[in-house]
């Protein structure tokens, strides 16, 4: 006879009362009331715990059952599926969102210098953890985290705003890579598609004219030398400031001029191939005996595990009297200006700059590197440093023979 609500507010005495179809409720010595579920799957006879009366009711137990069948009517054990569930929301637990940050956070460590690292986790506990730290990864929706960035951009922080939306994204990015969740919900999530434009504040730059004095000033800077060794090389190979300070020895190949950066530490992400000049080589030469026993070219000189600090070269300009003037980044500026002044294919400018072409017709076209021209641009740009320091004029790259 099948259960009833009626006979189980009397029902008392301790063993299985069967409803039908597999589904009982057992009752304890004790006075315990737990539903189960009989059923069989791959020739042996196995038991589903589907609840505790009266906290699940006849109705609410004959329907899991209900869904349990449907399981095994498709070949799918249910017990195997409840663990599996519990193994997920176990592991969801465990992987919240603050959890993972702090697996992340460990696995860059030696990308970046100390300075940065604490600037990057102090913005994710002030603006991300307070609402998202301590939930489960696989269960944060991309609405939520445009909630977080739009709150920061509310308060006039654009620009942390845009930062903290692109570090989430690279949390779950790592945290797929990590097999920590199974899909990236944020792959879609697009700045410019949820935050207000802002206006760009573009790089100070060395003024042209001013070269001549400020090389002479590097020279004579008394502050420490792998600082001047630096900037003489970020000015000679126009990279990035990030780049060059995390450039390591292994790098680079003297014999063949080159420095290859590999592309997890490019803003891209490609690797980018950078010729040497004469005057660039004499650089690394000169510096050598002071760092080449260390893996960075330019470590600090309190941590040589560390490279430099991010604000080491534009302080040291700052003591040169540049402070509002020029900034170290603001030299790619410099060589984009003064090459294309003197007639160098944009192309070449662009490729020797690592800008990746946005329009992916014309990337495909120009997916040239271009070796043999920006060896020429190098040298080009390296003379003419050298000519400035001087106080002699540099002729059109068009007017100069080939």
């Amino acid at each position: 006879m099948k259960l009833n609500d009626a006979k189980l507010r009397t029902l008392k005495e301790p063993g299985k009362h069967f409803d039908g179809g597999g589904l009982y409720l057992e009752i304890t010595p004790a006075g315990g009331r737990y539903w189960r579920l009989k059923y069989r799957f791959g020739g042996k006879e196995k038991r589903l715990a589907l609840g505790v009366h009266p906290a699940i009711g006849l109705k609410d137990a004959r329907n899991l059952a209900s869904d349990a069948k449907k399981l095994l009517s498709q070949d799918v054990d249910p017990g195997a599926v409840r663990k599996a569930e519990k193994i997920r929301l176990v592991t969801e637990s465990v992987n919240t969102f603050e959890a993972i940050t702090g697996e992340w956070l460990a696995h860059q460590n030696g990308r970046w210098e100390e300075q940065t690292e604490g600037a990057i986790r102090a913005s994710l506990v002030a603006n991300v953890f307070p609402s998202l730290g301590d939930k489960p990864l696989a269960s944060i929706k991309p609405s939520e985290v445009m909630v977080v960035v739009k709150a920061i951009e509310k308060r006039g922080a654009g620009e942390l705003a845009s930062r903290v939306l692109q570090r989430i994204k690279a949390i779950f990015r790592w945290a797929v890579t990590h097999e920590r969740i199974a899909v990236n919900p944020m792959i879609d999530l697009v700045p410019g598609e949820i935050l207000k434009p802002r206006e760009v504040t573009h790089r100070l730059m060395l003024p042209e004219k001013e070269l001549h004095s400020f090389l002479h000033k590097l020279d004579a800077y008394d502050g420490d030398s792998v600082t001047v060794f630096a900037l003489q090389l970020l000015m000679h190979t126009v990279t990035r400031p990030g780049e060059l300070r995390g450039a390591r020895w292994a790098e680079f190949d003297l014999d063949a001029a080159l420095w290859v950066i590999p592309a997890e530490r490019m803003k891209m992400r490609t690797e980018h191939r950078v010729p040497l000049s004469r005057q660039a080589l004499e650089i690394l030469n000169n510096i050598r005996p002071i760092t080449g026993d260390t893996d960075l070219v330019f470590p600090s000189p309190s941590y040589r595990s560390k490279p430099l600090s991010e604000n080491t070269l534009n302080s040291a300009m700052a003591r040169m009297g540049y402070k509002g003037i020029a900034t170290a980044h603001g030299f790619r500026a410099l060589f984009s200006t003064v090459a294309n002044e003197n007639q160098w294919d944009a192309d070449v400018i662009e490729r020797q700059l690592a800008h990746l072409e946005r329009n992916k017709v014309r990337a495909a076209y120009h997916r040239a590197s271009y070796t043999t021209e920006r060896a020429k641009i190098m040298q080009w740009w390296a003379d003419h440093l050298q000519g400035a320091k001087a106080g002699n004029v540099i002729q059109l790259h068009s007017t100069r023979a080939a």
